[in-house]
């Protein structure tokens, strides 16, 4: 790869940057010809730019400084026009639960990856368990996809992505102080650890953000509580995320690995895509944010007086690139359904917890009339005789392996269905 110092590249001045009502709002793109990874680097990038937004209105709120406020009120209002162009650029005729797909496969791609591209085996490992629980939320919502609005997950996914049973959702409801991690050493990590979590975080607060803003959206009172059930895991996935930050990076040092997590993510877009209409708007958001970047290095600069480039390196950093990842889910599939976050934040497996493990109160309690993740599959079942699951037979046959492999001694919900269902419904061919 070629190197690329982002802060010697060419910005777009910011007074240049302000738009019309036309320019911000764009066509969007179109539904049934879209590629999935299109449709993935908008919802990503949508993620990051919410981000970055949050993150300067935090920072005002605490701010008395101000020339700063003026330069942070000043960047955060264009990026607020950004995220509505990207985010605007879904149309209309795209549901709920077809957007709902997408950050799903969001999760477990992205999440695939940065595992995948992470040098830390710690936060490596934070990123595996995390990824099994996505992947699972995606099965349960293909269910409601299908019966509900007789859309073939594939539509949505374009057979990137694997839908079959992950670790069962209702078993991700933990007492949310153990989801707590370890930071990171600010002066010893490198900037690709920085980027991808700082990516994962946008993506997984964005994700939450969507299920709590539009998951009343539907008739359907089982949907709505899958809904308020996964983003209740979603809450707990930021957590588990963005206590991987260390108290005492800076604000100016957060500040600049925003900038440059924006900067990254939008160069990987632009690498990647195939859209050439959305290859454009990566392209000049990336410019804009080169800009963004480089005040925020030189504010880094002015009131710190350290260089800019001992947090953020001299190279560009790749940390969202979409592609099929079913192999290496398979992989973590068949080795971890069963880990658990157990005391102080360690991993463990359901068989080593203790009796009275903290999580098992949380899932008593959320789970005693039943789950909403478990219903989507009885429902299907009493639809179709089998659940909504795509993958190769080897997988798809070993549904109810997993599960027996997952199924805790305690807090489990009563609508479970059974290693035995699993086993009757899996000879019963899916077919659209």
């Amino acid at each position: 790869m070629t190197k690329i110092n982002l802060l010697k590249e060419k910005g777009m001045p910011l007074e240049k940057q302000v738009k019309s009502w036309h320019e911000i709002v764009k066509r969007p793109y179109n539904r049934e010809l879209v590629d999935s990874y299109s449709r993935t680097r908008q919802i990503l990038l949508n993620g990051i730019e919410t981000e970055s937004w949050f993150f300067k209105h935090s920072w005002v709120r605490m701010l008395d400084d101000l020339e700063l406020k003026k330069v942070l009120v000043s960047i955060r209002r264009l990026e607020d026009m950004q995220q509505t162009t990207i985010n605007w650029l879904a149309p209309h005729n795209q549901s709920v639960l077809d957007t709902t797909l997408g950050y799903e496969q969001v999760a477990v791609d992205l999440t695939a990856w940065l595992a995948q591209n992470e040098d830390d085996e710690y936060i490596k490992e934070t990123f595996d368990f995390g990824l099994l629980e996505d992947y699972d939320h995606l099965y349960r919502y293909s269910q409601f996809a299908y019966l509900i609005e007789e859309t073939h997950p594939d539509v949505i996914l374009h057979n990137n992505t694997d839908v079959t049973i992950g670790r069962p959702t209702q078993f991700h409801h933990n007492c949310n102080a153990l989801r707590i991690r370890k930071p990171y050493d600010k002066d010893k990590t490198s900037p690709k650890t920085k980027v991808n979590i700082l990516t994962l975080i946008s993506a997984e607060q964005q994700t939450h953000n969507f299920y709590a803003e539009h998951g009343f959206m539907y008739g359907n009172t089982d949907l709505k509580r899958l809904y308020a059930e996964i983003c209740d895991v979603e809450e707990e996935h930021v957590t588990m995320y963005e206590t991987l930050l260390p108290h005492n990076e800076t604000l100016f040092e957060k500040w600049l690995i925003h900038e440059f997590t924006e900067a990254c993510n939008y160069y990987n877009c632009y690498v990647d895509e195939t859209d050439e209409k959305l290859k454009l708007i990566w392209e000049e958001m990336l410019s804009m944010e080169i800009e963004h970047l480089k005040i925020a290095a030189k504010s880094y600069e002015k009131y710190e007086n350290k260089d800019p480039e001992a947090i953020i390196g001299d190279n560009v950093v790749m940390p969202c690139h979409f592609e099929s990842q079913k192999e290496y889910v398979k992989s973590v599939l068949n080795k971890e359904t069963n880990k658990r976050v157990d005391k102080n934040g360690t991993f463990n497996t359901v068989d080593k917890l203790d009796v009275d493990w903290n999580s098992y109160n949380i899932q008593k309690i959320t789970g005693k009339d039943g789950v909403p993740s478990e219903q989507a599959i009885n429902l299907s079942i009493n639809s179709i005789n089998r659940d909504i699951a795509l993958a190769d037979c080897e997988l798809i046959n070993n549904q109810a392996g997993l599960l027996e492999k997952s199924l805790q001694k305690d807090g489990v919900a009563p609508n479970t269905i059974s290693v035995d269902k699993y086993k009757e419904i899996q000879k019963i061919k899916f077919e659209y």
